[in-house]
């Protein structure tokens, strides 16, 4: 699923292309993704992008909104005048819009949105904007480590993260990838911040000390500083705006790399499940 990096690179993307525009009219090809009334954003221009965690919201210039959740396999894509010359992903999205694509928008200027969705687990909610933030997903989404400026709404802090930590009996690892205690990370930047911190995934969250806790709160936004810087990681189906993958997968440090040699010791890296998520580390590094 794409985790904070991935959903903030769109965030820039439709930040970049799509703010400006004013929808012209929007088909709906699965009605289950696409909830609220069409007439209460048609007409209306996109003035601005906002993310929550691993959610989107578009504001419109109407007092109404679009809030968005790609969930595991979603993709929005726009095409425009001036990104018609740029190449999309053959192998992540192929041609567009296609099977996949359910909800287009048409845009002024001759550009369309489009949202290609191939499991149909995500949704697109048309709201009044200030009833936002009482949809569930993002009433209880967690603060959010801060890797990219401005970016995020609720600013995870050390002293924040250590309070999250301390005294829980839960697995370390499942605990920093509740939504409702930390919004964005995802099992990619759990298992590699987990190893760079020198930490089991499968230790106790109370049993951390004050100083794993900072190296950990350090690692994951070391890891998801470098995804961002990468335009994301490219798992499943992700791609930014323009279609086009993300590179962090060539520098992962252990996440799906069973069975290689660990980066710092050359001891193979093993793969076991918790929590129901596949789990990458290094037995003789993580402690």
């Amino acid at each position: 699923m794409p985790e904070l990096p991935e959903v903030e690179t769109i965030r820039r993307g439709l930040d970049k292309y799509v703010v400006g525009h004013k929808i012209l009219d929007i088909e709906v090809k699965a009605p289950r993704i696409f909830t609220g009334e069409r007439k209460n954003v048609i007409g209306a221009r996109i003035t601005g992008v906002r993310r929550l965690g691993k959610g989107l919201i578009l504001n419109l210039s109407n007092d109404y909104s679009l809030a968005i959740h790609i969930k595991m396999t979603g993709q929005l894509i726009y095409r425009g005048k001036e990104t018609e010359d740029i190449e999309i992903s053959k192998t992540k999205v192929g041609s567009i819009p296609n099977n996949f694509t359910h909800v287009i928008f048409e845009l002024d200027h001759g550009a369309k949105l489009y949202y290609n969705d191939q499991r149909r687990f995500g949704w697109i909610k048309v709201v009044r904007t200030k009833d936002v933030m009482d949809l569930p997903f993002f009433k209880t989404v967690g603060p959010e480590p801060p890797i990219s400026k401005g970016s995020h709404e609720k600013e995870l802090t050390l002293e924040m993260f250590r309070e999250i930590i301390s005294g829980k009996n839960t697995k370390i690892k499942p605990l920093i990838m509740d939504q409702s205690r930390i919004g964005g990370i995802g099992n990619i930047y759990a298992n590699d911040a987990l190893f760079k911190a020198n930490i089991d995934p499968g230790r106790s969250a109370k049993s951390l000390t004050d100083d794993e806790m900072k190296n950990l709160y350090e690692a994951v936004i070391d890891v998801m500083k470098l995804s961002l810087e990468k335009g994301g990681a490219s798992e499943l189906s992700y791609v930014n705006v323009l279609g086009n993958e993300g590179s962090y997968q060539r520098y992962s440090l252990v996440y799906g790399k069973k069975g290689r040699e660990c980066p710092n010791c050359k001891t193979k890296i093993e793969f076991i499940k918790l929590g129901g998520r596949g789990t990458f580390y290094c037995p003789n590094c993580q402690k």
